[in-house]
């Protein structure tokens, strides 16, 4: 074992008895080169980060810029910050005119818990709902709604007064009633392995929030900024939430997270108490410039508008293989089911012995992710696609 990989293990706490332990060096589009020279092709973004690939000029540029001005100058919300304000509008201007007042937080799972404060605060009520299967983040507030009481079980007591319903069913819309605050709810759900349901559900989901008085939450983490082909996936299914949540993506490569509401509602967390939601660091003004830059290059280049190629590319070269159960895809946030797990582990070892990063998903093991950087190439589609059937055809 090297020196680094030691200190590694011994000093930087581990998720997991398996980390990967590459020590990478450098990246740049959607490569990743590691200590000894070895290239990787990224197939996942970072966990659907790096929408924009690795060391994008312009956003190192928007970083530099920044960093010669300030970094953080005092706790979120108190000075005003061109970075700040800037990303905040542009947001904004993009998203459904209801959606016009950001928080910024840190991460996807700070901007989950704003969210389920907010909408307690707002509608006086105690109940969140939530997905099977449905991840939102692993700190107390949103492991409490996870869908998944294997991850839970050894954290409790959790919060009360939370409940789980299945995605997709339109008979468990009934468990929504007057005691619910929030339904918190992914449009694809990510680590349950990519799983979407009609817009028909989306728009009886939100007429059954209004009809009984609680908040629609969504949680784009994974899927905003273009990953499934549309800017924001609920744009899909024609319904806007009353609150939205963001991260990932939303920073450019850069730790920052979002929730998303109208100023009516956003301003109840100003009295009574005041300072009824705060952070330190949230909306640090170089993940600010960095995310700002993203979306302009986003909205310039319309990456999103070759997402849907890039899908069909990808399922039409891999959905002649062995050992595959099924191919699930929203854009480029793709799930490819192997029969087993053991068959996906194997696979996913291999690939990156090949030089490809993969991933599994949380709440569905024995499939395989896919979530490249948007600006993939299909040439480099081709190549990953080439090793993960020969792969595959050789177990």
């Amino acid at each position: 074992m090297n020196k680094k990989r030691d200190l590694f293990l011994r000093h930087v706490a581990q998720t997991s008895p398996e980390p990967l332990g590459l020590e990478i060096v450098s990246a740049s589009g959607c490569k990743l080169f590691d200590v000894n020279g070895k290239e990787y092709l990224d197939f996942i973004s970072g966990v659907s980060v790096s929408n924009l690939g690795h060391n994008n000029i312009e956003i190192n540029n928007a970083v530099i810029e920044q960093i010669n001005k300030h970094a953080h100058l005092l706790v979120y919300g108190e000075f005003i910050q061109s970075a700040q304000v800037e990303y905040a509008e542009l947001l904004c201007s993009v998203l459904p005119k209801e959606l016009n007042n950001v928080y910024f937080v840190n991460s996807g799972a700070e901007a989950i818990d704003g969210a389920m404060k907010l909408s307690k605060r707002v509608t006086g009520k105690p109940e969140i709902i939530s997905c099977k299967n449905a991840y939102h983040g692993s700190t107390h507030g949103p492991l409490s709604i996870m869908g998944s009481e294997e991850y839970k079980t050894a954290f409790r007591p959790l919060l009360p007064d939370t409940r789980l319903i299945e995605f997709g069913n339109f008979d468990d819309l009934n468990f929504i009633t007057d005691r619910t605050a929030a339904v918190v709810i992914e449009p694809v759900q990510g680590e349950a392995g990519v799983r979407t349901a009609k817009k028909e559900y989306f728009k009886a989901l939100s007429s059954r929030c209004k009809e009984v008085g609680a908040m629609l939450v969504f949680d784009e983490v994974q899927t905003g900024f273009g990953r499934t082909g549309k800017l924001f996936a609920l744009e899909h299914f024609d319904v806007t939430p009353d609150i939205l949540v963001l991260a990932k993506a939303l920073g450019g490569g850069y730790p920052i997270g979002a929730f998303i509401a109208n100023e009516k509602i956003m301003k109840t967390l100003t009295y009574n108490p005041v300072l009824g939601h705060i952070t330190t660091f949230g909306g640090h003004p170089v993940s600010c410039a960095a995310g700002l830059a993203a979306l302009k290059i986003m909205l310039r280049e319309k990456y999103f508008n070759e997402v849907a190629k890039k899908e069909k590319m990808f399922v039409s070269l891999l959905s002649d293989m062995p050992h595959v159960k099924e191919i699930r895809s929203a854009g480029l946030l793709m799930a490819i089911e192997f029969n087993s797990f053991d068959i996906s582990s194997k696979v996913i070892k291999a690939l990156l012995n090949n030089g490809v990063i993969s991933d599994w998903f949380l709440f569905a093991p024995e499939s395989l992710r896919i979530a490249p950087p948007l600006i993939i190439s299909e040439d480099e589609i081709a190549a990953g696609c080439e090793k993960i059937k020969k792969i595959v055809n050789e177990i």
